[in-house]
């Protein structure tokens, strides 16, 4: 009868924790929504929008680079702006995988103009994830809902970045460094996607089309049709900053072609070219190319990888200037 009296005791205790805690939920526990700002920022979406229309207009390559940013953020650490920070030759944006990311001065160019509209309201991090999508839309890519309320990170180091996927990976490592961040085969396929606008530099295609094997030979998966084009863009001991398309027959336009070049031979990076050496991905690239629902599918890819990682509630902070942490208390 006493254990019976003292369970009791502990289900009721246990009963009136539960409802505390359901009276006023952690602010840890908060959610990522869209129209988070709605409220606080009503204006905020707008001006990331409008900022990130004039810099895609002044020059169609700042959609690829804001797109880039948002992925290479995601990756370290989380969607949390860790990648803005520059507190000097450790930061994040200084790691080897990172290596040509850039747009970092539009983001600040927004989040300045933000600090004036509402101050201390809107984070980096959420800047990042809705100028890429800005960016998509510009780039005839499809629209889609954002989920915002990220708070930005205190962390940013070279270090944590060591693990990014990078261009000479194998399929098997890159599908292991995608479900490591809990994004499947069919995720892989389609964020690669976004490679169908933007440009490529030299220095990422010595290897594959000079350093393939032992032998020095090239990439077979090259169409032999195409190899020419490319090392003429790109010889041996060239210029390894000289650009190229990724995507020479749809450039500026975010769609599947893309995964039509992979499929004849055509990509341009190793890593796209590697995602039809496995069968999981090779299906997949079969399927859109095909004319799966790429669109569609595509836009839940993005918004998936906006949620890797991303701080909430009492987590992170909001900077009031994106390359830099708030000043703590002494």
């Amino acid at each position: 009868m006493r254990g019976f009296k003292g369970n009791c005791f502990v289900f009721l205790v246990e009963m009136l924790v539960l409802l505390r805690v359901l009276q006023f939920p952690c602010p840890c526990l908060a959610e990522l929504r869209v129209g988070f700002y709605n409220r606080t920022c009503p204006l905020a979406e707008s001006v990331v929008r409008a900022k990130v229309k004039e810099a895609v207009g002044s020059d169609r390559q700042n959609a690829a680079i804001l797109l880039r940013i948002h992925f290479h953020d995601c990756f370290v650490e989380g969607c949390d702006g860790s990648i803005l920070v520059d507190n000097g030759e450790d930061s994040e944006r200084n790691a080897f995988g990172h290596l040509g990311v850039g747009g970092f001065e539009i983001i600040e160019e927004v989040k300045a103009k933000l600090e004036r509209v509402c101050p201390g309201v809107v984070s980096c991090a959420d800047i990042v994830a809705l100028a890429a999508r800005d960016a998509v839309s510009l780039s005839r890519g499809p629209f889609y809902e954002v989920l915002t309320g990220r708070r930005d990170g205190l962390v940013s180091n070279k270090s944590l970045a060591a693990n990014m996927p990078d261009v000479d990976d194998s399929a098997r490592v890159l599908r292991s460094k995608f479900r490591q961040k809990g994004l499947s085969d069919k995720d892989l396929v389609l964020l690669s996607s976004a490679h169908s606008i933007g440009t490529t530099a030299c220095f990422f295609m010595g290897t594959r089309l000079y350093r393939f094997d032992h032998k020095n030979r090239s990439d077979p998966s090259i169409n032999p049709h195409f190899l020419p084009t490319l090392k003429t863009k790109c010889p041996l001991d060239g210029d390894v900053n000289v650009r190229l398309p990724l995507d020479p027959v749809t450039e500026s336009v975010l769609d599947d072609q893309i995964l039509r070049n992979i499929r004849k031979g055509f990509a341009v990076l190793s890593s796209d070219a590697r995602l039809y050496d496995h069968r999981s991905t090779r299906h997949i690239v079969e399927t859109y190319a095909g004319g799966g629902s790429f669109r569609g599918d595509f836009a839940k890819a993005m918004v998936k990888m906006g949620r890797i990682g991303a701080k909430t509630g009492r987590y992170g902070e909001i900077r009031r200037v994106c390359s830099s942490f708030n000043q703590r208390p002494v």
